[in-house]
């Protein structure tokens, strides 16, 4: 018999919003784009097999020239709506969806208290100016809210491009060259 561990639904939304917070500050960076302005970006070259249907992402362009182009694939159902009979209740699967999805757009977060920033002097009494700075950034995001929230947004670096030396061919020729360069002994 095998246990399961399911995180709570609290512990779910912290983990996406966390992640979603993380790419929406990174892409919001890029100059004359805002929270309001969509950014043009092509379709990826690749449709993925889920159990669920298949999937069609994006490329995007991260504001460095250190940092390789990383394919997203935005608002991919994990879930049945935690609607109705679903409220409070773990997830349950969700339902298949026929031909390609394409995930390019945020889905609505979950239902939550966005902080007052709206008046500034008050805020900095209570917060420190980076954190505001931030949630200025944010808060665009933060507005589309709905108990319909269990997506995910999946980032990976895009195929076709050379993402380092180790991760040109994947994760297994990366773990045998760890192996091999006798990181795994030395650090045991």
């Amino acid at each position: 018999m095998a246990l399961y561990c399911v995180p709570s639904r609290l512990t779910r939304s912290y983990i996406l919003i966390s992640a979603f917070c993380l790419f929406c500050v990174r892409s919001d960076q890029s100059a004359g784009t805002g929270a309001d302005q969509p950014r043009t970006q092509p379709l990826t070259s690749r449709t993925v097999r889920t159990k669920y249907g298949d999937v069609s992402g994006v490329i995007v362009t991260l504001d460095s020239k250190h940092l390789e182009p990383v394919e997203v694939f935005r608002g991919i159902p994990y879930a049945s709506p935690p609607l109705g009979s679903l409220r409070f209740m773990p997830p349950v699967t969700g339902a298949l969806w026929p031909g390609v999805k394409i995930a390019d757009k945020f889905s609505p977060v979950c239902p939550q208290r966005l902080p007052d920033i709206f008046n500034e002097t008050a805020a900095l009494k209570r917060m420190p100016k980076g954190r505001l700075e931030y949630l200025k950034r944010l808060l665009p995001y933060l507005r589309n809210q709905s108990e319909d929230c269990l997506y995910l947004n999946i980032y990976a670096p895009a195929q076709g491009r050379s993402v380092g030396a180790h991760f040109r061919n994947g994760v297994l020729e990366f773990l045998d060259d760890i192996v091999c360069s006798g990181m795994l002994r030395t650090n045991l």
